[in-house]
């Protein structure tokens, strides 16, 4: 099977997207290739979501991530939208899909680990339902 490029996007590219392509890398890196981008960058990655990623799942975002423009990454088949409550940037692609997540930035530990948590749950859905073809049809 080939792997897809899956484009995780949310505006500043720099808390539950990154979040989603290091778990991405992690859970599901046989089906999919995992890119994390937006329309704005930040100079680093949110430090309670670099913690609470090396906490849960021995991840250091830090390490092979940054925060980058959805002009630095290639075109995706599938693209996920965090729920920004804002107007997602727009990228083709074959399947689209929003995980309506809300954003942890400035919450408790608690809030990090659910939303970590959520990510976690919803990237092996996405696994599972490229691997079952249910979106993604491969190509003859």
């Amino acid at each position: 099977m080939n792997r897809v490029n899956v484009a995780f996007v949310c505006v500043h590219n720099s808390c539950r997207s990154q979040m989603a392509e290091a778990l991405g890398k992690k859970l599901a890196a046989n089906v999919f290739e995992s890119y994390s981008a937006g329309t704005e960058t930040k100079p680093n990655i949110n430090k309670d979501a670099v913690r609470i990623m090396k906490q849960l799942y021995d991840i250091d975002m830090e390490k092979e991530q940054f925060s980058k423009l959805i002009t630095d990454i290639p075109l995706p088949d599938i693209v996920i939208t965090m729920g920004c409550h804002v107007n997602c940037p727009y990228l083709p692609c074959k399947y689209r899909e929003d995980w309506g997540l809300e954003d942890p930035t400035g919450k408790s530990d608690d809030e990090f680990q659910k939303t970590a948590r959520i990510i976690e749950r919803k990237i092996l859905e996405l696994k599972e339902s490229i691997l079952s073809k249910s979106i993604m049809k491969e190509n003859p």
